[in-house]
């Protein structure tokens, strides 16, 4: 905001036009125009931004969520969300994803989340290639033998 009042001051004494002050807001000259307007019609509240606290108006409306949940509680309890999400497209013109259904049914607490997978599906080492390089550490050498090391070393070889 402090940005913008300082551009519309060097606006209103003639340092810079609309389409330069717009520039540097990076915005267009046309939503310049319109936020002096605002400020010179509202003060400082006629910038702020008007679309907070608004409900979405892509949102479900909440007579159909607990008509949902009715549904699935006296028609349909024990079936999957997959199965249920079918039958009320099919049946009943349901118009709403099946990810919007299966977290608002967890929500609701009608359906349990699913339990976490098990430690066999955790993430293993790659099983060795031909090509990949392997790293073995070699038995401890004695003094003066080939490279003259007193201590492992690791040998890379192709398998």
């Amino acid at each position: 905001m402090a940005m913008f009042l300082n551009l519309l001051h060097r606006w209103e004494s003639a340092e810079l036009n609309q389409e330069e002050a717009a520039e540097l807001l990076g915005v267009s000259e046309r939503t310049f125009r319109r936020w002096t307007r605002r400020y010179d019609e509202e003060g400082e509240a006629g910038l702020l931004d008007r679309r907070l606290g608004q409900a979405s108006g892509r949102r479900v409306p909440v007579d159909r969520a607990e008509e949902v949940e009715r549904l699935y509680r006296e028609r349909y309890q024990g079936f999957t969300v997959k199965h249920f999400h079918e039958h009320l497209i099919k049946d009943h013109g349901f118009g709403w994803g099946y990810t919007w259904l299966k977290l608002h049914l967890q929500w609701a607490g009608v359906v349990p989340k699913a339990p976490r997978k098990g430690a066999h599906r955790r993430k293993r080492e790659r099983r060795p290639l031909p090509g990949m390089m392997l790293h073995q550490s070699l038995p401890p050498r004695r003094r003066g033998t080939a490279h003259g090391t007193n201590g492992s070393r690791a040998k890379r070889r192709l398998i």
